[in-house]
């Protein structure tokens, strides 16, 4: 079976599908929502609570390990409909939000405690329902999206989102500005559950597509193992496995390392962290529409070699050598948010070529655990390593290697590790890492200079 057929515009070119844009508004406002709940603003919430790292751990990895749900849920995506499937999910996930608002307020009688376990059982319920649903978004989103525009796609939706995300972060940084109380929080979650309902309306208007047709074998069993043996998909996993282990809890213990070593306060992290943002906005004009003509190959040799250099510079400040100041902490949170969205965009839009059209929901399902479980299981990992250091700071190198050197040196090694296997991946029309480097970096400057060149 074959992809449905392409819109074509006047030209000849494919196009977008009439209604796509309702994708790019629902991710608006998913973003603004989901980035409260799901990213610093709950950290720090969670570590006005005394949340250990491990528990900082749990909560950032929760998200990612409860996607292991997409797989008994992928068998009912083609009965239920893909809009259907994940408007149901998303509903849900909604309703924990606003119960989420009401925890900062059960101060009064409840103990911190009490509070942070109330708290991880509705984020428990929250990323299971989003777990279920998310089964359904990528099979839809790739037959939603012609082929040869699937990377312009991702550009623009990373763009919106990132966007998005910047404007939740400078939000969140005006409501905790000085010293944060409960109801500051109560105000953020109450925000994200309003987003959340109002990008509902917009998931309802994207354009449903009819799920491929599976054959009717009852008595035989999904062939899992065999999906995840295929040659191509085999690469992948194996690239996106060692990039979950690298990046699962960068964002957390960055965080936790500004709070804690470098002492700034959570308004001022906010701030810092609204850079990455721009820095994934940044992806649009850094990559345009490069990723469809160059591959996704090149980009992500590219991003994994420039992740090694942010985490050096992070490990470098964790040790000591320079302080941490605000203008060196806003070019890695910067870099940090490029080299995230082009890594995400990047792997997305292989992991659409290499699927095959009959079986997609189950391989996308199979793509989507084993990435994410990794990437949940990670930062609980780093989170339990960064507690055994504790206190202990000998200097070697000229480092002093605290709990947060090890933790981002650690991080730089697997990230060298996933490059080695980035470089084994299975895209034939990808061009080479040079021709990529010199597109982006000497023929697009020039193209933009020459049209700014007075003509006599």
């Amino acid at each position: 079976m074959t992809d449905p057929i392409s819109p074509t515009a006047p030209g000849g070119k494919s196009s977008f599908p009439p209604g796509l844009h309702n994708a790019f508004l629902f991710a608006a406002f998913n973003a603004l929502s989901f980035q409260v709940v799901l990213a610093s603003p709950m950290i720090l919430y969670a570590k006005s609570l005394g949340a250990s790292a491990t528990v900082l751990g749990l909560i950032a990895g929760m998200m990612p390990l409860l996607v292991i749900f997409q797989i008994p849920a992928a068998s009912h995506v083609n009965r239920v409909g893909y809009r259907r499937f994940v408007l149901a999910g998303w509903s849900i996930r909604v309703m924990f939000i606003f119960l989420m608002a009401l925890v900062p307020l059960g101060g009064a009688f409840l103990e911190p405690a009490d509070q942070l376990a109330l708290l991880l059982g509705l984020l428990f319920c929250f990323n299971l329902s989003r777990g279920i649903s998310s089964c359904a978004w990528l099979p839809w989103i790739t037959a939603l999206v012609p082929a040869e525009l699937r990377g312009k796609y991702l550009v623009r939706d990373a763009a919106v989102q990132n966007v998005a995300s910047f404007v939740t972060f400078l939000a969140s940084a005006a409501v905790l500005a000085g010293q944060t109380h409960p109801w500051q929080f109560a105000i953020l979650f109450g925000f994200s559950a309003v987003m959340g309902a109002v990008s509902l309306q917009f998931l309802k208007r994207i354009p449903d597509v009819p799920p491929p047709e599976e054959p009717r074998v009852s008595a035989t069993r999904v062939p899992w193992l065999e999906m995840a043996r295929h040659t191509p998909f085999r690469k992948l996993l194996r690239t996106v496995v060692a990039w979950a282990v690298a990046s699962g809890g960068i964002t957390a213990f960055s965080v936790a390392f500004l709070k804690t070593s470098a002492g700034m306060s959570e308004g001022t992290i906010l701030l810092v962290s609204s850079a990455a943002f721009i820095g994934g906005w940044s992806s649009l004009w850094f990559l345009g529409a490069h990723l469809d003509r160059f591959g996704s190959k090149p980009v992500l040799g590219f991003s994994f070699a420039a992740w090694i250099a942010v985490l050096a510079g992070w490990a470098v400040l964790a040790g000591g050598v320079f302080p941490a100041k605000l203008g060196i902490v806003l070019a890695l949170q910067f870099f940090m948010g490029l080299l995230a969205a082009l890594v995400s965009m990047s792997t997305t839009r292989l992991a659409m070529a290499v699927v095959p059209v009959m079986g997609r929901n189950h391989f996308f399902a199979i793509y989507s655990v084993v990435s994410n479980v990794t990437l949940g299981l990670a930062p609980i990992a780093w989170g339990l390593l960064i507690d055994a250091v504790g206190t202990r700071t000998p200097v070697w190198l000229g480092l002093e290697w605290n709990r947060f050197t090890i933790f981002f040196a650690g991080a730089a090694v697997v990230v060298g590790i996933t490059l080695s296997l980035a470089r084994r991946l299975d895209e034939p029309q990808a061009a080479s890492l040079e021709t990529l480097l010199r597109e982006i970096l000497i023929q697009s400057p020039q193209r933009f200079w020459l049209r700014l060149w007075p003509r006599g």
